[in-house]
């Protein structure tokens, strides 16, 4: 084929026609510094249980644990979370078992902070501790407020006496970094980080998670009335405003995927780090189409990397291990 008149001299597939040329001018980089590694914890003994709706993840009994973190410390992922399966002889209407000092959180606290070096965060809500699957307080069936963050500032306080390195509420009740904080510094856990949940929308993508911590089927009604309506976007501002003025470390973005609009819109709005989350209901679907063979082991990497175009500083995956084995050995 001739082409006639003069080709413009501008060929973008210049800077795509070699691997060294490609790596040498990429936008976006994912390294394992942007990793957070989530982990499940259970009651009793040598335990490994498989999470049915979530392949290849794992909840642990704490004389498991070690064997996992000296893994992901040793892949050099600089954080892992946190997240409770307690035994529903133990979940009440208040969520007690959330302050109790000896609880699974607190003990798994104690092991990982007395023999590893790495970053520990635990979420901070009821959800996992209730029998009625909610983050906060029911009253007349409604999640009340004001009441459920004062066991909110406790159960912080509880998991930096344990030498937690970052607090993240996750419950998405009005007003509460700024309480945290305030208790915080008033208890001399100056040092203590606070990831704030600052944008979590009441997706339909938690099913998996929810039964990872044996909330899905206790949940009553839905989390509307605190989880932010997936429709909005202008709200997710004003949230993440009043969340730094209170005295937000970090933000985070939840589900992350479907709302990779919203963590640009932060991040070009506030110059703050910006968490996101990927989501059990995303990684099963991604799981699930790997092995179906409808989507390569390729697709793993490209969601993780769309998350640091959209501008997100860390993500939480349940990929964290599997993508940073990659690229240690690239």
């Amino acid at each position: 084929m001739k082409f006639h008149g003069k080709y413009p001299s501008t060929r973008l597939r210049r800077g795509r026609n070699e691997d060294w040329v490609r790596r040498l001018i990429s936008e976006n980089n994912l390294s394992i510094n942007d990793l957070i590694m989530p982990i499940f914890i259970c009651e009793g003994k040598n335990k490994i249980e498989k999470i049915h709706s979530m392949p290849g993840v794992y909840r642990y009994s704490l004389d498991k644990l070690g064997s996992v973190i000296k893994r992901i410390e040793k892949l050099k992922i600089p954080l892992v979370a946190l997240f409770p399966y307690i035994s529903p002889s133990k979940k009440d209407v208040f969520g007690s078992e959330a302050l109790n000092e000896n609880n699974l959180i607190c003990r798994a606290l104690k092991t990982i902070k007395k023999n590893f070096e790495i970053g520990v965060m635990c979420d901070v809500a009821l959800d996992p501790f209730t029998n009625h699957g909610h983050d906060g307080l029911l009253k007349n069936n409604k999640v009340v407020n004001d009441e459920t963050i004062k066991v909110l500032i406790q159960q912080a306080l509880l998991y930096a006496k344990n030498n937690c390195d970052i607090i993240a509420p996750s419950d998405m009740m009005d007003g509460r970094i700024g309480l945290i904080r305030k208790s915080l510094e008033k208890n001399n856990f100056i040092n203590t980080k606070i990831l704030s949940y600052a944008v979590k929308y009441a997706s339909n993508f938690y099913g998996p998670f929810r039964d990872a911590v044996g909330s899905k089927k206790l949940l009553q009604g839905d989390k509307k009335s605190y989880q932010m309506d997936f429709r909005n976007s202008d709200e997710a501002l004003r949230e993440v405003a009043l969340d730094i003025k209170e005295g937000a470390d970090f933000v985070m973005v939840k589900p992350g995927m479907l709302y990779l609009d919203i963590i640009k819109k932060i991040k070009d709005n506030f110059k703050i780090p910006v968490f996101a989350y990927q989501v059990s209901g995303e990684y099963s679907l991604i799981k699930l189409g790997i092995k179906n063979k409808i989507l390569n082991n390729g697709s793993i990497k490209e969601s993780l990397i769309s998350f640091k175009r959209a501008g997100s500083s860390a993500i939480i995956t349940y990929f964290a291990e599997e993508i940073a084995n990659q690229l240690k050995k690239n």
